[in-house]
């Protein structure tokens, strides 16, 4: 055979093969690719629609009832489509009901979630709805021309709120609510022991003012409250301690693209602060002690670390309560923002209902179910929902009404303007431009359980009397890692959410987990064994 033929079907194998490559590579890494919704040009109001809306609240049933209005408000401007409403009294149990329902492709079609476990929905082929082309649609979008109601535009909506909602740089969420977490004070337990509040509550005041309050009388009663029953410092939601903690202090947490950070020795320092004060029980946990508002109501806490939307439950006069009126304690309640390092640059979480939408094959029960999405930014149904506790409307149009406005003025008139809940308001108010979001990606959800396990278990193995030190600590990581399968964690997408620059958003895929890798290599190989038969059985017809 002549030596160009032979150099041509040579060259026309590795076309082949290199061809086989691209086409693989680009099949399994396409797979998830998240498409754009096509906006109709009209909604048919001749066709019905019926819809379902997961929804959850904070075990208030006024909250439930202004769900049902929303609902009935909508459905007069829209009676063609009928909104479902299923009820949840927990986040996790509508995460864990979504993710079991992708696999059946029986997801809701509105749901009230956290970014992070819509991040984890998005592994799901196109099942969460992108936003973007929703949200700027001169007919259909915010503030569109075609929608019935008095709908918000895309500037009304608070800008640092709206992008908590994006991941990999594309709108996955519209916020509902905001809260952040706040420091509920018995002030007259803080002067007793002779201190003065200050500005700005500190991790160094905190502790300081905790281990004064264990000091006992003969009897073995606590000198400060005068019962046999004292935690001064307990944290509901120690994942925000410790992801609160760590941003004070600039440490490390997570990149955007999914990097975990978190187990460094800034976190480790912090760890051993939390020993030192377990060891002493001036310190506790709502998974440990329980709940930190009714020790608080009862005069045995002196620091209550709970959301701004649990500010009903919070002090004497508490209109939300779990506790028989004899064992209230009367006191007075101040609120403040959690305990920080460095007062000059506080630091606190965002936190919050937002609502994303499932993608259907039908593109108006897509649009349907938009439209009564957006009806939840409307001014009544923000301003209803932000009245039942410590929460603020996601919106500056709801911020500037005379409604809201005439609220937030009136704290202590009566239990609608509970004055706790509305200084809970008004701390989120005040502060929201020092208010931050972790990055989002499939996984972050699992981590932030991660960060939250490593103070419970300090916590509990000393209060078991363990030896807390580097080995234990070493330990610690390694079971916490493990435990979460952090170190099996790829992300869906890189999160642009505290602006990172020179991420590659342009499809929001991230690497390729393991499955997909294998896949590749065993096409890859199948293709270059048949490749290399076909290539043979010619060299070896052209040499006869």
């Amino acid at each position: 055979m002549k030596k160009s033929k032979i150099i041509h079907l040579v060259t026309l194998a590795a076309a082949f093969l290199l061809l086989c490559v691209i086409l693989v590579l680009t099949g399994c890494h396409g797979a998830k690719k998240r498409l754009a919704f096509n906006v109709p040009e009209d909604f048919l109001d001749d066709k019905t629609y019926e819809i379902t809306f997961w929804a959850k609240n904070d075990t208030n049933k006024t909250q439930l009832d202004i769900y049902k209005k929303a609902i009935e408000d909508f459905e007069s401007y829209y009676p063609n489509i009928k909104v479902i409403l299923k009820h949840y009294t927990d986040y996790r149990n509508i995460y864990n009901d979504v993710i079991t329902n992708i696999a059946t492709n029986t997801t809701p079609n509105v749901c009230i979630s956290y970014p992070d476990h819509i991040a984890t929905y998005m592994t799901g082929e196109n099942v969460v709805l992108p936003l973007d082309a929703l949200i700027d649609d001169t007919d259909y979008g915010l503030g569109g021309a075609k929608v019935k109601f008095d709908s918000v535009k895309k500037d009304e909506v608070i800008a640092k709120f709206l992008e908590e909602g994006k991941i990999g740089g594309v709108q996955y969420a519209l916020p509902y609510m905001r809260s952040t977490e706040a420091c509920y004070v018995n002030v007259d337990m803080v002067k007793k022991l002779g201190y003065e509040l200050p500005e700005t509550l500190t991790w160094d005041f905190i502790w300081e003012v905790s281990e004064a309050a264990m000091e006992k009388d003969a009897d073995g009663y606590f000198k400060v409250n005068g019962q046999k029953v004292l935690i001064p410092f307990i944290y509901k939601s120690t994942d925000n301690m410790m992801i609160q903690v760590l941003k004070q202090l600039d440490a490390g947490y997570s990149t955007p693209e999914g990097d975990i950070l978190l187990f460094n020795d800034q976190t480790k320092e912090f760890l051993y602060e939390v020993s030192k004060h377990a060891k002493t029980r001036s310190f506790s946990t709502f998974a440990i002690s329980s709940y930190p508002g009714n020790y608080l109501n009862k005069g045995q806490c002196t620091f209550a670390v709970d959301s701004t939307a649990g500010a009903t439950w919070m002090g004497s006069d508490a209109p939300l309560q779990d506790i028989h009126e004899s064992k209230k304690v009367k006191f007075t309640t101040e609120v403040y923002p959690v305990p920080q390092f460095d007062p000059e640059n506080p630091k606190m979480i965002s936190q919050g209902p937002s609502v994303c939408i499932f993608n259907k094959e039908d593109p108006g029960e897509v649009l349907a179910s938009w439209l009564f999405a957006q009806f939840l930014l409307t001014n009544d149904v923000q301003i209803s929902y932000s009245q039942t506790e410590g929460y603020i409307p996601v919106t500056s149009k709801a911020h500037d009404t005379a409604e809201y406005q005439d609220y937030l003025s009136r704290a202590g008139e009566d239990t609608l303007h509970y004055d706790v809940k509305i200084k809970a308001a008004k701390l989120l108010l005040n502060n929201i431009d020092h208010t931050f979001v972790t990055p989002v990606f499939n996984g972050s959800a699992s981590l932030r359980d991660a960060a939250g396990n490593l103070i419970e278990e300090v916590t509990k193995s000393t209060r078991r009397k363990a030896t807390i030190d580097d080995a234990y600590m070493e330990k610690l990581y390694k079971d916490t890692a493990a435990l979460y399968r952090l170190d099996q964690l790829r992300p869906a997408g890189p999160s642009n959410n505290e602006g990172e620059e020179g991420a590659d958003t342009k499809d929001g895929l991230g690497p390729l987990p393991g499955a997909a890798k294998t896949l590749i290599v065993v096409l890859i190989t199948s293709w270059i064994l048949m490749g290399a038969f076909v290539i043979f059985k010619k060299v070896k017809k052209a040499g006869k």
